[in-house]
């Protein structure tokens, strides 16, 4: 997923790019002022960037989930995979190329990160050419938590969408809180 801002004022004009259809259209449905583009993300990233003012890419974590690596692969048995290196690829791309303000966000990862992030803020990585300040967010337990659970504390009734693993989809999403405070320092 890619958010890509123009900001004009109080007004902010915002660029979802999402590759699922399904999730595209719940966020279609919560988010019906924004514009929502169904495609590959990364692809369009590189033949957009320059449209925008700000840049929010969250590239796949999956791969990087010290989750997925230290309880899948070693106790459930999950197939291990080579990590997604458009993470890495944004990241330099957006810090050679961007002129506005950027956060690529991901997982902490269950190596070493070939880049540093800028900052770790909540349970995500981060990295920015902004300056984000250190802070601290009450996260809910949620690391067992059901699908209601999930939708509470997020603020997201999925309820009426039919989604083939919602948990995880609202497992993945930043905290509310976390990215409001990331685009309030954007706008400094």
């Amino acid at each position: 997923m890619v958010e890509i801002v123009n900001c004009g004022g109080d007004e902010h004009q915002i660029t979802a790019v999402e590759t699922n259809v399904d999730i595209a259209n719940v966020y279609k449905d919560l988010f019906p002022k924004d514009t929502v583009i169904i495609g590959d993300a990364h692809q369009y990233l590189l033949e957009h960037f320059q449209e925008y003012d700000f840049i929010w890419t969250s590239p796949p974590c999956h791969t990087h989930s010290s989750f997925r690596q230290n309880i899948g692969v070693k106790f459930r048995g999950s197939k291990p995979v080579y990590p997604d290196m458009k993470l890495y690829q944004e990241i330099i791309f957006l810090r050679h190329n961007f002129n506005g303000n950027y956060v690529v966000e991901n997982v902490r990862p269950y190596y070493k990160p070939l880049i540093a992030p800028d900052i770790e803020l909540d349970r995500h990585y981060f990295w920015s050419n902004m300056f984000i300040f250190s802070a601290d967010f009450e996260r809910p337990k949620l690391r067992s938590a059901q699908i209601p659970d999930l939708e509470k504390a997020l603020g997201y009734d999925l309820s009426a969408y039919k989604l083939p693993n919602k948990r995880q989809v609202l497992r993945n999403c930043v905290l509310p809180t976390v990215g409001k405070y990331i685009l309030d320092c954007a706008v400094v």
